[in-house]
Parts: structure tokens; sequence; C-alpha cells
């Protein structure tokens, strides 16, 4: 008998799918897009630093004795415009005569570099009052002290000068100075005895003999003080 042959089986046919339908299924999908955040604001820009104030015009004038650290009593003999690396300048011109001293002191920073005016009554006041107080030496090496001294002295405050002089005063019944410690009292003592004699219009020698009067009678009294204040207590470890 002939083999029976099957017969191939055909596949079958796809549903046909509508152009609609396939162009849908073809067709890229969209891109999913996060949500953008707004964008953060800017910063409100830091307030700028105030502008340094300018400093305010001394009112010294043409013929005032002012005083300079460093350099003591002092004549304003002008005021004079220049021009430096293109900025123009204001200028006190200050003459010292006994140091044949001539400083350009810029206007707007005369205060600033310490030049005053001449000390008022109350402040000489105050000063008589500390030249007539107890010394306050410090318990350090002379050198210290020394550049300490030397500092007050070139201070331009009054105060400054007249502690020098009451620390480093030395009367005819204590220990002789060392020349360092007499160079500056006499430093000291000339420069309160200039501003002393400026203000009030007389010779500068004359009220340096006055200081000097004036710090032996102090000291005299000062000894008399610690006699009694020995004899007190002396009359007291007896009773």
């Amino acid at each position: 008998a002939k083999p029976v042959l099957a017969k191939p089986v055909a596949p079958k046919a796809k549903p046909a799918i509508s152009a609609a339908r396939h162009a849908a299924a073809v067709a890229p999908k969209p891109a999913v897009v996060a949500p953008v955040a707004a964008a953060p604001k800017p910063a409100a820009p830091a307030p700028k630093p105030a502008a340094p104030a300018a400093n305010k015009k001394p009112s010294f004038k043409i013929g005032e004795l002012v005083v300079y650290p460093a350099h003591g009593v002092g004549k304003i003999t002008n005021v004079e415009e220049q021009e430096i690396a293109g900025i123009k300048l204001e200028l006190y011109i200050v003459d010292f005569e006994k140091e044949k001293l001539r400083l350009k002191v810029p206007t707007n920073r005369a205060e600033q570099k310490g030049m005053r005016h001449l000390a008022d009554r109350s402040m000489i006041e105050q000063a008589m009052k500390v030249i007539r107080g107890r010394a306050r030496i410090k318990r350090t090496m002379w050198s210290r002290r020394a550049q300490e001294y030397d500092a007050k002295i070139n201070s331009g405050d009054m105060i400054a000068v007249s502690e020098v002089i009451r620390d480093l005063y030395r009367s005819d019944r204590q220990p002789e100075q060392s020349y360092s410690e007499r160079q500056l009292f006499e430093q000291a003592l000339a420069r309160f005895a200039r501003e002393l004699a400026a203000v009030r219009k007389v010779d500068e020698d004359q009220c340096i003999k006055e200081l000097e009067d004036f710090l032996a009678r102090n000291a005299k009294r000062g000894a008399a003080a610690a006699s009694e204040k020995a004899e007190e207590d002396s009359a007291e470890e007896a009773a």
C-alpha cells in the first residue's frame, strides 16, 4: 500500500491590524518628563558696608599753638595744598621752633595722628594732682619701664607725661638717679613745662622752676607725713 503523505498545514493568518492601531503601536512613546522645580529666586544682594565717614576737619587755625605727639608744642604757620600721586591734599604746616623742625600734617588726619589743642584749665589741674600723688613704680626691669616712660612722653597726653614726672622725681633725701632715669625725667619735665608755658603765656624756664619747687615742697610734705605716721605707730606700740 502507498504511504499517505500528510498535507502541510498552512500557518494561520494573523488578524489584520487597523492602520490607526498600527500607527499607535509603532509610534514612539512620549518621554516622561519630570516636573521642573521652580528656579530659586536669586538671593537679595548683601547690603554694602557703609562707607567710612570722612574725618571731620579739625578747627585748627593759622597762628595757633598745638600739641603734636613726639614733638610737643608747635605753631601752625600756614595751610598749603599739594598734589601727591595725583591726589590733592590740604596740609597744616607746623613749626617747632626749639627743635628747628617743620611738619606737614594732612588737615583731614590731624586729629587721627594725635594733634590736639593746648590743654585747658581742668586738664592742667588734673595733671598737677597726678604729679602730687605717690610714685607708682612697677617691679619690672628698667629697660622695659624706660620704654613705657618714653612712650608716655611721646604720646601727646598731658596726664601720661605727668605720670612720668611723678614716678621719676627724686628729692635730695632720696637715692640718686641713674643717667637714663634723669634724662627721661628732664624730657618729661620740659615737655610738660612747655605746654604749661604756652597756656599761661609765660617763659618755659619759669614754668620748669615752678614745677621743681612744687615737686620739692610736695616731697617735704610727704616726708613729714611719713615721719608723723612712724611716730604714731611707735607710740601705739609703746602703749
